[in-house]
């Protein structure tokens, strides 16, 4: 079994898809990419974290894995409504996963001194995030190729930032 974790597919929001300029010709094209990508990756024994803003949840059933959802500023839906659809757990908070990862939406402040790490969505392309640095993460599909990140990814390429700012 792996974990993965990913944010803000936003199946269906064709406004977001023009508005996040992602290369789809249209909206069906991106469902069916992100769709595509996620099970070229994920197997029915892994678990992927939604952190937020999945769009249309009529698109659960079609994705492997066992998912839950961190919601998101778009994730509207009662937590009873999300279960019934396929998220086998779903969180209003920010979560810690793994005694270590703070795992939320938005991005939390983390710093140096703090004891955890960040993993998030919402901010897209948004320049003013980075990707990855030593105390954090984006999983946003715009991000990475339209699909979900694996934790080993993420633990990994934190470390060598973390490495790479020790020797600054």
């Amino acid at each position: 079994m792996s974990v993965f974790f990913t944010a803000d597919t936003h199946f269906d929001d064709d406004s977001l898809r023009r508005y996040e300029d992602r290369p789809f010709s249209d909206v069906s094209e991106m469902n069916e990419s992100i769709i595509a990508n996620w099970n070229s990756i994920v197997t029915d024994d892994d678990e992927v974290y939604v952190v937020g803003d999945i769009g249309n949840p009529e698109y659960i059933s079609k994705l492997n894995g066992k998912k839950y959802l961190i919601k998101g500023n778009h994730d509207r839906l009662t937590n009873e409504e999300y279960r019934r659809i396929g998220f086998e757990e779903v969180y209003d908070k920010p979560i810690i996963y793994s005694d270590f990862w703070m795992v939320s939406h938005e991005p939390m402040y983390v710093n140096r001194n703090m004891p955890y790490a960040n993993i998030f969505g919402h901010v897209h392309n948004n320049p003013a995030y980075n990707t990855v640095s030593a105390r954090s993460y984006c999983v946003s599909v715009d991000r990475n190729d339209f699909a979900p990140v694996a934790f080993e990814k993420i633990m990994l390429e934190v470390a060598q930032a973390d490495e790479a700012e020790n020797k600054n």
